[in-house]
């Protein structure tokens, strides 16, 4: 009687084209993302100064950006938006995701009620966690000029 060698099994091959695609696929999606969430920090908004205010390199997945410019002017995604097409979103996104981590850049020369507004729409939609974005002061700055696209930083967070 005479058995099989079992030694003379040979493994199976594996399949490096799919994992490829994968890599690929992956690789493409965070590129993507990466421009997307760099778009709404490079607004030419200049935000104020804060003693406390650091560099933020670290960001949220799904955080939003809602930038506020000196005239009043509200941005989000790329796109002008009214208060009520604000309200709008906001509320939908508040539905979904019920802890929304939302970042306000309001442009430093921009009017108090311009931001005011802005927080009493993310307090209609339900969203409560909200930052504000500062940046470092400026040590060697002639004045104490802000530049003109400060780095974003997000400082304090409020509870509204």
């Amino acid at each position: 009687m005479k058995f099989r060698n079992v030694s003379k099994i040979e493994p199976i091959p594996l399949q490096l084209a799919p994992l490829i695609d994968i890599l690929l696929l992956l690789l493409l999606f965070f590129i993507i993302t990466m421009n997307f969430a760099k778009q709404e920090t490079e607004i030419e908004i200049a935000v104020p100064a804060a003693e406390e205010g650091k560099e933020n390199t670290d960001r949220t997945y799904g955080e939003i950006v809602i930038n506020v410019k000196k005239d009043g002017t509200i941005l989000m995604e790329g796109q002008t938006l009214t208060a009520e097409q604000l309200l709008t979103k906001l509320k939908l996104i508040a539905s979904i995701q019920k802890d929304q981590a939302v970042i306000l850049r309001s442009d430093e020369n921009s009017l108090y009620k311009f931001t005011i507004n802005v927080l009493d729409v993310c307090q209609k939609a339900g969203i409560w966690n909200v930052s504000f974005a500062t940046r470092p002061p400026e040590s060697d700055a002639p004045g104490g000029a802000p530049p003109s696209a400060p780095a974003p930083s997000a400082a304090a967070s409020t509870a509204l």
